[in-house]
């Protein structure tokens, strides 16, 4: 059986999702990405850089910590790892964990793997990698397996909030 080529659009209508909409509300440019989920990927985010062409370093991962007992965002390179002292310390804490899944879930109202900085059930704080202001874009999940969304990493920092720190690790 022939492997099936990902699929790349910008279709927001089929794309919209919390996070599309949000960033279409803020009148910022974006496009979205659509591509082939399998679920067997180890790696979400590896399998949507491969999938969409784009670098590692380009593609953002998002994951939810817990500083001090707060969920906090993580927005970080999918070629990274989180640097969880260094993420307490830009959320001005002094510990920080990994969150439940299941917890993450609920306060985003999104599902692992399709997680999104943007366009959250409840708005957590944030904190984007430093290393996206390098980049003219990034991308980061639109709120589904499958769909990315690229969008320049100040829009991204707006959008969210978000405070701006080295928070990966190699």
């Amino acid at each position: 059986m022939a492997k099936r080529k990902p699929k790349q659009r910008d279709d927001r209508r089929s794309a919209a999702t919390p996070a599309t909409v949000a960033a279409s509300r803020a009148g910022v440019e974006f496009t979205t990405h659509v591509y082939e989920h399998d679920p067997a990927a180890p790696s979400y985010g590896a399998e949507a850089a491969e999938a969409l062409g784009v670098s590692p370093d380009r593609v953002f991962k998002t994951l939810v910590a817990e500083v001090d007992g707060v969920l906090t965002v993580a927005v970080v390179p999918v070629s990274a790892s989180l640097d969880l002292k260094a993420l307490a310390a830009a959320a001005g804490g002094k510990r920080a964990t990994m969150a439940d899944p299941a917890a993450a879930e609920r306060a985003t109202g999104y599902v692992r793997g399709g997680i999104s900085p943007l366009g959250q059930r409840r708005r957590l704080p944030t904190v984007l990698d430093a290393s996206a202001t390098a980049h003219h874009t990034v991308c980061v999940s639109a709120g589904r397996r499958g769909l990315e969304i690229e969008l320049s990493p100040q829009d991204l920092a707006a959008l969210t909030s978000a405070t701006t720190a080295p928070v990966a690790r190699p």
